[in-house]
């Protein structure tokens, strides 16, 4: 197939990227930075913004399968900054797909999106939008995969919307090189009682999902219109889990400890002076956070694996070992 990654340059876009040359498609990748390494591969870098419909309309020429990636993470910052990216740009590339006869389009949304603030343990889809959103990141991304879905249709664009929670593995440039700083400069509490069990997804089982999703879309499997959590079988102890990724990284454990309470009395705090003073870098807690870290989520991959036989490629003890070295890496860095 000729296919298109928008994000192609990020975390996982870049593991998509590779998973589709290393099947024989012939990618293309829309991103905003230049990526040579992406032209080394043989990859045509487009590069411009979801924001610009022209732009990415013309990315979409010729092109059968968008893979929709792009989009800015984050627990602050204004609305109109992540409603602009993840809600408008992904309108645009469901645009650009229509305009361009695009048969199908797989986004990558969040388990965010349905979060309410309580507890999951191996929640399914069935599990509403909520009304009330507790960071502008997970409405933006709801709003959007709702545009993803909607624009459904057998006749024209199939589309299905995937929700990997907490992508991590080598190459990540977010989530754990986040921790390990803030845990070796010992700016991080444990949150609640330390029980809470969460879902993660290793990057490159979460790449293969999107294959398999696409797959099944082009077999004409029943999940177009559809979304679906997308994570390793198995929930960890989050924060075994993080002192398990401390411990190889030589960075003391967290030990530490304030109570959910206190935590979102603290966020609520952080956020009303944040948000009074218009200061624009991240607070050191908000309520999203100290929900995240104190409860459970766990999401269930059984209608992935019913309806498109989604199958994790790496078991987790693998993964961990693909990411020691550069977990190791971090005993003699001076960051």
């Amino acid at each position: 197939m000729n296919v298109l990654v928008t994000g192609g340059g990020g975390f996982l876009g870049l593991y998509i990227v590779e998973q589709l040359l290393a099947d024989g498609h012939t990618v293309r990748v829309f991103c905003r930075g230049n990526y040579p390494a992406l032209s080394k591969l043989g990859v045509q870098v487009v590069q411009g913004d979801v924001r610009d419909l022209s732009r990415i309309s013309d990315a979409c020429r010729d092109i059968e399968a968008v893979f929709h990636t792009a989009a800015v993470p984050g627990i602050w910052g204004e609305w109109e900054m992540f409603h602009s990216i993840n809600t408008l740009g992904t309108q645009n590339v469901i645009a650009a797909c229509l305009e361009n006869g695009v048969q199908r389009l797989v986004y990558t949304s969040s388990p965010s999106v349905i979060f309410d603030g309580s507890d999951h343990e191996n929640a399914d889809e069935s599990l509403p939008y909520p009304t009330r959103w507790m960071c502008h990141y997970p409405h933006s991304k709801a709003l959007a995969e709702q545009a993803v879905l909607a624009a459904n249709s057998s006749g024209k664009l199939q589309t299905v919307a995937l929700r990997p929670h907490l992508i991590w593995g080598p190459r990540d440039n977010h989530l754990i090189p986040r921790l390990l700083k803030k845990a070796k400069a010992g700016r991080i509490r444990q949150v609640g009682d330390g029980k809470n069990r969460v879902s993660v997804a290793y990057v490159e089982n979460v790449a293969a999902a999107h294959l398999q999703a696409e797959s099944a879309l082009r077999a004409r499997r029943p999940l177009a219109g559809k979304a679906y959590f997308i994570n390793d079988e198995a929930p960890v102890n989050l924060w075994d889990w993080i002192n398990q990724l401390l411990q190889i990284a030589g960075i003391k454990p967290i030990n530490r400890k304030i109570s959910l309470t206190t935590a979102m009395r603290i966020g609520a705090a952080c956020e009303g002076i944040y948000g009074l003073l218009r200061i624009k870098s991240e607070p050191p807690m908000t309520r999203f956070v100290a929900a995240q870290l104190a409860g459970s989520h766990s999401y269930s991959i059984a209608a992935a694996q019913r309806d498109f036989d989604y199958h994790p490629i790496v078991s987790i003890d693998a993964a961990l070992e693909k990411l020691k070295p550069e977990l190791e890496r971090w005993k003699t860095s001076t960051r």
